[in-house]
């Protein structure tokens, strides 16, 4: 497979403003073919801006010529949309969190596991080189023995129509702030951590979670604190403490692409920061699909990361409920 022809489903911001131009720009991986929304308008508007087919409908989306599809729709969108999109042949990409609940997930990864498809979850922050350095540090010992984990994602109130409140399409802080400083333990330690305890504050009208925390631990006895939220002073790091030093990463999730991120290296009187250069990590998210897709990395590492992060987010949940 040379180029992998790609259709988009759903007209979504993030869509437009970073995973589409990252596509474009990946030419020789990628070739953009159609995108769909259930508005006509919308998906013109897209097709004339990307230079691309528009189609109305996700449905027809699937009956096109394509290879694999980008979902941005919201998490309670997708199970139906991905499993289709997988029983229609598809590779699929899907934005975070990609299921609302464990036994969905473990459906989703059966299917795509059945018909040897990728099906990747879209933390895109993972392949930005700061973490890489962080990765590097903790190899060089610079901070010893690992000790403990810290990590929070929360931020200002939206405006009160977004998505995010919507219990009913999947919204909440759970499954879109947390998953954020929950991939990063994950992803950044190594080893898989169990929730030990949690708290959830679940808007009373709605249900929907606004904000909360979690405790976790794994096998070797390592502690992780992990706090997210709506409607709250931003927040965008995580800390590494270490028996001889500590890692903080101040803009560990979002950076922009042009952002040269910011590592603070601490040791026993000593403070060093630690400027990376800028890295777009959506081209690295899209790169990294592509190489799934070809067979130059494996998809079982994809599919096992969806599944410990949705039983995770599926602790988080139970735990809280016992308070």
């Amino acid at each position: 497979m040379s180029k992998i022809r790609i259709g988009v489903m759903g007209c979504a911001n993030i869509a437009k403003k970073s995973i589409i131009p990252a596509i474009k720009s990946l030419s020789e991986q990628f070739e953009l073919v159609v995108v769909s929304s259930r508005d006509e308008d919308k998906a013109n508007e897209f097709a004339n801006l990307f230079e691309c087919k528009a189609v109305v409908g996700y449905d027809n989306l699937l009956n096109e010529a394509i290879d694999a599809v980008y979902i941005p729709l919201p998490t309670g969108l997708h199970e139906e949309w991905i499993t289709r999109a997988l029983i229609s042949g598809k590779h699929v990409y899907a934005e975070k969190s990609i299921a609302n609940s464990f036994s969905s997930a473990q459906k989703m990864v059966n299917e795509a596991k059945n018909r040897n498809l990728t099906l990747m979850e879209g933390y895109m922050f993972q392949y930005h080189t700061q973490h890489q350095k962080v990765k590097q540090l903790i190899a060089d010992d610079a901070i010893g023995e690992i000790r403990g984990f810290s990590g929070a994602f929360g931020f200002p109130p939206l405006d009160k129509n977004n998505f995010r409140y919507d219990e009913i399409i999947g919204g909440g802080a759970l499954f879109d702030a947390a998953g954020y400083p929950l991939r990063a333990l994950h992803f950044m330690m190594g080893s898989p951590f169990k929730v030990a305890a949690s708290s959830l504050y679940l808007n009373p009208e709605m249900g929907t979670s606004i904000y909360g925390s979690a405790f976790l631990k794994n096998d070797n006895g390592i502690g992780a604190h992990i706090a997210f939220g709506f409607d709250n002073f931003y927040q965008c790091n995580y800390e590494i403490w270490g028996s001889k030093g500590k890692i903080t990463v101040e803009r560990a999730y979002t950076p922009s692409p042009d952002y040269k991120p910011i590592i603070i290296l601490e040791k026993q009187g000593i403070s060093e920061t630690i400027i990376e250069t800028p890295c777009n990590h959506f081209v690295g998210a899209m790169n990294e699909f592509y190489n799934v897709v070809t067979g130059k990395s494996n998809k079982k590492n994809h599919y096992e990361a969806i599944l410990l992060q949705s039983k995770s987010l599926d602790e988080i949940k139970t735990f809280s409920t016992k308070f």
